[in-house]
């Protein structure tokens, strides 16, 4: 779903895969009305959820050098977390809020709003030198925000990752199973969490959520 506009960097195509007002943008959960049950629904529960749908996504790989690593902190606004399982955000960056999730010793998730997507990989191959890989993944995943006083039991039925605030701090990120699924947790309060899973299995977990939430009360945002 994109204008397939297409600009050309030094022999690098970048494609602009923003949805325009001839092709409409829609999340793997626009079926099941969000917004409608949201409105309708319970006002009030133990467990709250929220998809943040069409969402930028990119994945940095490289191993950065001292210039890179400056460069890159020019073009997002905050240096890259180097410690394993962190992350950052910040509000300041010249495209707004951005959010990076360590991944890998040489891989990064980068977290922009939909609209500044397409805007931050060019700025990266106009401006980035040397060894890097960024690769637009928004069209293969959506976040789901859950949060709420019994996220957290919720989440254990869900999850192996031991979730004891000591264990696993605000800030910190992991890619492990969920509910026979897969995807990338990030504490980001004590009583919210980030799911980034991939498109293909969003109703499935949406879904398990909704199951996992049953005894505590689950309360759509829209």
């Amino acid at each position: 779903m994109s204008d397939l506009t297409v600009e050309t960097m030094e022999e690098k195509l970048v494609t602009n895969q923003c949805p325009t007002g001839a092709i409409v943008g829609e999340s793997p959960l626009h079926h099941a009305d969000l917004a409608s049950v949201a409105e309708h629904g319970p006002q009030e529960g133990g467990v709250y959820f929220h998809e943040r749908k069409l969402m930028g996504l990119l994945t940095l790989r490289c191993l950065p050098s001292a210039e890179q690593l400056s460069l890159i902190e020019s073009l997002l606004g905050v240096a890259l977390p180097m410690q394993p399982l962190t992350s950052v955000t910040t509000e300041d960056s010249p495209i707004g809020k951005v959010s990076v999730r360590w991944v890998g010793p040489d891989e990064w998730l980068i977290i922009v709003d939909g609209d500044n997507a397409f805007a931050l990989e060019s700025r990266f191959h106009e401006t980035l030198t040397g060894h890097f890989s960024l690769v637009n993944v928004s069209g293969g995943n959506t976040i789901f925000d859950v949060s709420g006083s019994h996220v957290v039991d919720m989440l254990k039925k869900s999850t192996p990752v031991d979730l004891y605030p000591s264990e696993f701090p605000v800030g910190k990120v992991v890619s492990t199973v969920f509910a026979k699924s897969g995807a990338m947790i990030c504490r980001v309060a004590e009583d919210q969490f980030e799911l980034v899973v991939r498109r293909s299995f969003a109703d499935y977990l949406w879904l398990w959520i909704q199951d996992a939430s049953r005894e505590y009360g689950l309360v759509v945002r829209a």
